[in-house]
C-alpha cells in the first residue's frame, strides 16, 4: 500500500509556483520531493504535484495507491464531481487520468490543510529557493 500527500503552492496567482509530495510505503517515508515550476497558477501546481507523485509511484510498481490533497478543486475534478472549466487545466486533467489508469486501485481524498503541513512546507520551500 502506497500513501502520498501532495500539495502545490504559488506566491501570487499566477506567481512563483512549486510542488511538494511525500510517498509512504506501509507508513514508512520512502521519498519526499520539492520542485520549482516557474510562474504558474496554484491549481496548475496542484495538478503537477499529483502527476509528479503518480509517476514516481508508477515506477515503484505499486497497484494500490491512496493520495491525499488539500485541494478541493483537484480532488473533485479527478473524482468526476466538478467539471474542468479552465482550458489550461484540461490537458493536465487528461494526463493525470491517463497515469491513474495504470493503477488497479487508486483513491484520491480531500483532507484539511492542517493535515497536509509536510507537503505544504515542501511546496513552499521549492518557491523560496528560486
Amino acid at each position: 500500500m502506497i500513501k502520498v500527500y501532495i500539495d502545490g503552492a504559488s506566491q501570487g496567482n499566477p506567481g512563483r509556483a512549486g510542488i511538494g509530495y511525500l510517498i509512504f510505503h506501509n507508513d514508512a517515508l520512502i521519498k519526499k520531493e520539492s520542485i520549482y515550476l516557474g510562474i504558474q497558477t496554484n491549481n496548475f501546481a496542484e495538478y503537477m504535484a499529483l502527476i509528479f507523485a503518480l509517476i514516481d509511484i508508477f515506477n515503484l510498481k505499486s497497484e494500490k495507491v491512496e493520495v491525499f490533497s488539500d485541494s478541493l478543486l483537484l480532488c473533485e475534478q479527478i473524482n468526476g464531481n466538478f467539471k474542468i472549466k479552465n482550458k489550461n487545466l484540461y490537458p493536465l486533467y487528461i494526463l493525470a487520468k491517463k497515469v491513474i489508469s495504470n493503477f488497479k486501485n487508486f483513491s484520491l481524498f480531500h483532507i484539511d490543510r492542517e493535515n497536509n503541513n509536510p507537503a505544504d512546507r515542501l511546496a513552499k520551500n521549492a518557491i523560496e529557493f528560486y
